[in-house]
Order: structure tokens, then C-alpha cells, then sequence
């Protein structure tokens, strides 16, 4: 059997196992990487090595230890606050706040379900407290954090355009970070419209979001998502409603720390020296969080361990993998068999595809990164925006997290609030096989058949 066979059954493997068991798809990726390529491919280590990652695990390490210490600090229940204040506390924001907020998350380096994990509990308790449809509040933080997801400085961003920048691609990464954005943006004002978001105008509630609440643990990222631990529950919020649903005027607002302010200084610092002096962002966050630490290490000592060291893992071992499939030759061959279809269009549509069904299922992470690698010579063949179809794949492998089975959706599932979990249960797996059905189709007709025409 050919090492490119031999490849491509090995890739269908760590997803299969992934989806089934909750095991991490960056260890059997591993794995693979190191049998098949040495059984089969003929690479010593020292060549398997050679394609691990290292600029890409700097910086996840150091986005999530900043996020980390962000997050211990009460910075990110600072920047929800301030959020519901800007708004007035008016109900029909609310959704809205936090859509912004989890897209800011993401956009400065925090990973998706972390940033789920800690906003959607505020949320679903907003949302059983005011009456907000849950799925309405559920899905907007889930499209906020996948809105921000691909800025320059995130995880996702970074991944994207690192190997699109690798492969000799044409790179845009305010095109993908904006494409995402505005697409679940208008995710979100379709969502708002049609479960309910026209009832709540004229309400208002607190601005007051006590600082215990949203502090879920981050899940372990697996091939499937599990949910977390015990949500939080309404009655961990403060009730701003007055008998005319008007907020109390008598909420004592909470103070600004010194720690808050640093991180703050320290985000803002990160995002400059990264995007205006081009320094690497893996090196300079985890200089910010290292300082930050300094002036409160006893605070902080845990910081480290809340790493996201189960997402380094999987990436690394993804993309390690990836390396073993262009040395096998696979990219290439997969290339040629798909440029061989001689529709351009039609192939962008299917990778769509592809990465938004197994996506739903699997790590949208990894299955990013698989599916940039495969469209590649495809892309490099010149016959149809790259750019566009960087867009529409990145878009098309993010949106169906909203799927109950992968991590954030789990994660909306297991905080909802006063509902019957079956029935929202159900919702949410019909509302996530119309955005399988129809956002890859809506990704490839906005991103890519405009650069065709």
C-alpha cells in the first residue's frame, strides 16, 4: 500500500477515535505521525521533530497563561460589566453584550471554549432571569466567540495564517479575521430576529455581574465535546428589576483593582507590540503575564496549571501530523485528485463541506489546519481566490460548534437555566444541523464565488 493510502487511512483513524472516545486527537495524531511515519513514509524522528510546531506552542502557551491571569483577577468580570453599563442594562442588548465580549475573548488570545465556558454561565443565568429565549442567549456567545476567533493575535488566527503564510499562499489576515466577524454577525441579528429578540426592547436589568459567576472550568479538548461540571445557577445573580422593570439605582458598583488595571495595560500592550511592531505574540504575552504575575505571585501560582495544555497538545500533534502528510507526498496527491474534477467551485464547496461535518463533531482546531493543508495545490493552481477560500474553510469549520456534541455547544447545553434539557437538548441539535446544512453553503457563496465571478 502506498505511503499516501497508508497516510490518508491514518487520518481518517484519529478522527474516528476522536469522535468516539474521549481522547485527544493531538495523541493519536502523534502517534500516527511517529508509526506511519517511520513504518511507512521512511522519516527518522529527527525528521518528525522537524515539523513540530514550536512558534505555534509558544504561543498558545502564552495566550492562555495571560488569559489565565486575566481571568483569576476578575479582568474578564471587569470587561462584562463594563459591557452591560455601556448598554444602559437594557434586556434587548444583553444578548448582544455578550455576543461582544466573547468575540473580545477570543480576539485577544483566549480559546473558544474558554471563553464559552466562562461567559455562558453569566449569560444562561441572565437569560432565565429576564426571560431571554435560552437558545437566542446560548448561540450568541457561541457565534461571538467564534466571531473574534480569527483576529490576528488568536489561536485560530494565528494557526490559519501561519499556514497559509508556510504553504507561499496569499495572506490576508484581517480579510479572515473580518470575513468571520461580520458572518456570525449576521448569524446573530438572524437569530435575534427569530427567537424573540424584538420582545425585550424597552426592558432593562442590573449592570452589576457579581464577580464569582462565570468561573466554569475550561473542559479538557477532545475529539467530542463532554459537558462541564455543575452550571451556575440564576440565583448567583443579583435581580436589578424593580416592579416596573426598571434597574435599582441602589447596586453597589465593584471596584477597580490594581491587578485589573495592569491586565489591562498588559492586553493592550500585547496587542500593539504584536500587530503594529510585528513582534511574536507567543514571546510577548507570555512576557506580559510573567510581569503581571510579579506583582501578585502568591494570586497566580495556579496560573500555569490552567494552561490549556490538552489544546497544545492536540495542535501540536495535529500539525505534526500534517508535516508527515506532505512528506508522504499526500497533500500533493489529494491535490492533483481534486484539481482533476476540473470545477474549482465545486471543489471549494466540498472542502466546505467537509470541514463543517466533521468539524461538528470533531476539534474545529485541528480540522482547520487539515483542511487548509488539503486544498493547498488545489489553492496554488491559481485558478481561484485563496484568499476567499482561506475565508469560507475557516468559517465553514468554526460555525458548527454550536453542535450540542462539540465542546462549546456542550457547554451551552450544560448551563442552560429552567429549561427541560431534552427539549433544548433538541433545539439545539436541529439549529445545529441547519447551520451543518446551510453554512458552508453560505460561507463558499459569500467568500469564494465572488472572487470567481
Amino acid at each position: 500500500m502506498s505511503p499516501e493510502i497508508v497516510t490518508i487511512l491514518a487520518l481518517v483513524a484519529i478522527f474516528a477515535i476522536a469522535s468516539f472516545l474521549p481522547i485527544n486527537m493531538g495523541a493519536l495524531a502523534f502517534v500516527a505521525a511517529f508509526l506511519v511515519g517511520t513504518l511507512s513514509v521512511g522519516l527518522s524522528t529527527d525528521d518528525i521533530l522537524g515539523g513540530f510546531p514550536a512558534e505555534l506552542v509558544v504561543t498558545l502557551i502564552g495566550v492562555t497563561y495571560l488569559f489565565a491571569i486575566a481571568q483569576n483577577n476578575g479582568t474578564v468580570d471587569l470587561l462584562v460589566r463594563g459591557a452591560v453599563r455601556l448598554v444602559g442594562g437594557y434586556v434587548a442588548a444583553i444578548p448582544w453584550v455578550m455576543f461582544a465580549v466573547t468575540a473580545l475573548l477570543t480576539a485577544i488570545g483566549a480559546l473558544s471554549p474558554a471563553a464559552v465556558a466562562i461567559i455562558a454561565p453569566i449569560a444562561l443565568g441572565f437569560a432565565a432571569r429576564y426571560d431571554i429565549n435560552p437558545l437566542l442567549m446560548g448561540m450568541m456567545v457561541v457565534h461571538g466567540a467564534q466571531g473574534g476567533g480569527f483576529s490576528p493575535i488568536s489561536v485560530y488566527g494565528v494557526t490559519v495564517n501561519q499556514i497559509v503564510e508556510d504553504e507561499g499562499l496569499t495572506s490576508s489576515p484581517v480579510t479572515v479575521f473580518l470575513g468571520s466577524l461580520f458572518f456570525n454577525i449576521a448569524i446573530g441579528v438572524v437569530l435575534f430576529l427569530v427567537l424573540g429578540g424584538r420582545g425585550l426592547i424597552g426592558r432593562r436589568v442590573s449592570a452589576e455581574v457579581p464577580a464569582h459567576v462565570g468561573h466554569a472550568e475550561e473542559p479538557a479538548v477532545t475529539g467530542h465535546g463532554a459537558p462541564p461540571g455543575p452550571a451556575v445557577g440564576p440565583d448567583s445573580l443579583r435581580d436589578g428589576d424593580t416592579a416596573d422593570g426598571a434597574a435599582d439605582d441602589d447596586a453597589a458598583p465593584q471596584r477597580v483593582t490594581f491587578d485589573q488595571v495592569l491586565t489591562l495595560v498588559g492586553l493592550v500592550t500585547v496587542a500593539v507590540l504584536a500587530l503594529v511592531f510585528d513582534l511574536d505574540i507567543g514571546f510577548v504575552s507570555i512576557t506580559v503575564a510573567t510581569v503581571l504575575a510579579l506583582f501578585a505571585a502568591a494570586r497566580h501560582k495556579g496560573a500555569v496549571s490552567q494552561i490549556s495544555w490538552s489544546t497544545v497538545l492536540l495542535i501540536a500533534g495535529v500539525l505534526s501530523f500534517v508535516f508527515v502528510l506532505q512528506e508522504a507526498g499526500t497533500i500533493d496527491y489529494v491535490g492533483e485528485a481534486v484539481i482533476g474534477l476540473g470545477a474549482p467551485l465545486l471543489i471549494a464547496l466540498l472542502l466546505c463541506y467537509i470541514g463543517g461535518v466533521v468539524s461538528a463533531f470533531a476539534s474545529s482546531t485541528a480540522i482547520i489546519g487539515v483542511a487548509i493543508a488539503l486544498a493547498v495545490p488545489f489553492l496554488q493552481a491559481g485558478e481561484i481566490g485563496a484568499v476567499g477560500v482561506v475565508v469560507a474553510l475557516s468559517v465553514s469549520s468554526t460555525i458548527v460548534d454550536v453542535s450540542p456534541f462539540s465542546t462549546n455547544g456542550a457547554l451551552v447545553l450544560a448551563n442552560a437555566q429552567n429549561v427541560d434539557r431534552d427539549r433544548f437538548y433538541r433545539q439545539m441539535l436541529g439549529y445545529a444541523g441547519i447551520v451543518v446544512a446551510a453554512g458552508p453553503l453560505l460561507a463558499w457563496l459569500v467568500f469564494v464565488v465572488p472572487g470567481w465571478l
